[in-house]
């Protein structure tokens, strides 16, 4: 199971069509058919339920259409990592930012490290902090911006900073309060709340509402800020989101009282794994702007 059959598999898992995928690859259609066939013969599989114009992805066929991806994503950006090596200062760095910090944050980061390193690229990906965990254990990502908390024991870590959380609702909604510029939990004690999806988080919602001797009122769970407010919008529940996510037209944000109702946000990169120049140097610049304890 060779990068070329992987490649070829891919294009034909998407077209579902070898006729197709023969034409985008630029090779004639029976060669590729022999090597699908050729790939299933090895892996002792049926990939593709072949019908008369389509194909189907099997169980087997959609999971090794996911690790191919990664494993052709992981080929290119060792290619790519070798490829800079020696060259100074220049390629091309995957950073991980996770949906809810402050992409203003990342992007002046980016920003003052071109002035002094013009050739180096940044491609990034903005996703869960647990997926974002989850790409750099399979080697696709090497620096990431994630939320608390965080594996000690396999990451490095620079504290980043700190984030409130915030209730966001309608304008028109009774907890609104024109006077107080923060909102109590016990004011949020009897509303239906939309809470992020990740379990941590889920849970240290929880505690905010034991200390009251009640339980939180969970309406819906989600990992996308805009979704959240969404569901707002239609008067279905008051949004948690991080205090920098800016409200939808109608809605406002106001901060919860307590300093511990705060995200954590940590710059991460994976103990014993060895690190091409630039990104060794792109670590020594955020440790110069937060100096490790």
């Amino acid at each position: 199971m060779d990068l070329k059959t992987l490649r070829y598999f891919v294009v034909v898992a998407e077209e579902r069509n070898i006729t197709h995928a023969a034409k985008i690859l630029m090779m004639c259609q029976p060669p590729l058919s022999n090597q699908m066939k050729g790939l299933e013969e090895e892996l002792h599989v049926q990939l593709f339920i072949r019908g008369k114009r389509s194909l189907t992805l099997t169980e087997e066929g959609k999971y090794l259409y996911q690790k191919a991806k990664d494993i052709l994503s992981l080929a290119d950006k060792t290619s790519g990592d070798i490829a800079s090596m020696g060259k100074g200062l220049s390629g091309t760095i995957s950073l991980g930012v996770t949906r809810s910090f402050d992409e203003g944050i990342s992007a002046s980061w980016i920003g003052e490290f071109q002035k002094t390193h013009p050739q180096v690229r940044f491609r990034i990906r903005s996703e869960s902090s647990d997926a974002l965990v989850e790409k750099m254990r399979l080697g696709l990502i090497s620096l990431a911006v994630i939320a608390a908390p965080y594996d000690e024991v396999t990451l490095n870590a620079i504290h980043i900073s700190d984030e409130r959380w915030a209730a966001c609702f309608p304008e028109d909604n009774p907890l609104y309060d024109p006077v107080e510029s923060e909102i109590s939990v016990h004011d949020l004690s009897s509303c239906p709340l939309i809470v992020p999806e990740r379990k941590e988080w889920h849970e240290s919602i929880r505690k905010w509402f034991r200390k009251l001797h009640v339980d939180p009122v969970v309406a819906f769970e989600t990992d996308d800020w805009h979704h959240a407010m969404a569901l707002s919008s239609e008067k279905l529940g008051v949004a948690l989101i991080p205090e920098t996510v800016e409200p939808f037209p109608g809605l406002i944000s106001r901060p919860i009282e307590g300093k511990e109702k705060a995200i954590r946000y940590f710059f991460v990169w994976r103990k014993g794994h060895p690190l091409p120049t630039i990104e060794e140097n792109f670590i020594d610049y955020i440790k110069s702007i937060y100096p490790i304890d």
